[in-house]
């Protein structure tokens, strides 16, 4: 038997039972049943896995649940009042993803970009966007962090 373990995911409280060593990730996927964050390699390396603790971009494949302190929020609670987040609206408009599976993670990372630095220079965004895309999307994703950028300045 398991510890009770609280959380705060997408503005919800909760007490799950789990190992307090498992991954983040797979509380997420396989106890609360939030599918957004994707397993890609399981060392923090690729962040397919990206999720926002208290805001920052943390990759949950290798997060201990039992250390997490903050809110976690995923893919599936950015957007507000039924209204997509702006960052996700651009990765539409700029037709970002190919094959999808890391869309959730970058995503995720641009949008912690973006709170931590509104207006981000092309630098910016290279340095901060560490998620790795397999379909080489990296021009797209670029134009979309800049084009959010813009509305959510606006």
């Amino acid at each position: 038997m398991y510890p009770k373990i609280p959380l705060t995911v997408n503005g919800q409280k909760q007490e799950i039972e789990a190992d307090p060593e498992m991954p983040l990730l797979w509380a997420l996927r396989d106890i609360m049943d939030i599918k957004g964050p994707k397993f890609g390699c399981g060392v923090a390396a690729c962040g397919a896995c990206t999720v926002l603790i208290d805001g920052e971009a943390v990759r949950s494949c290798s997060q201990p649940v039992g250390e997490v302190e903050g809110e976690i929020t995923t893919i599936e609670g950015i957007s507000q009042g039924g209204e997509l987040h702006a960052v996700q609206q651009a990765w539409m408009k700029h037709s970002v993803p190919q094959c999808g599976y890391c869309q959730s993670g970058q995503i995720m990372a641009a949008v912690a970009l973006l709170e931590e630095n509104p207006n981000p220079s092309d630098e910016d965004i290279s340095d901060a966007m560490t998620n790795l895309c397999r379909c080489g999307t990296y021009p797209k994703i670029k134009a979309a962090i800049k084009d959010a950028a813009q509305t959510l300045g606006a």
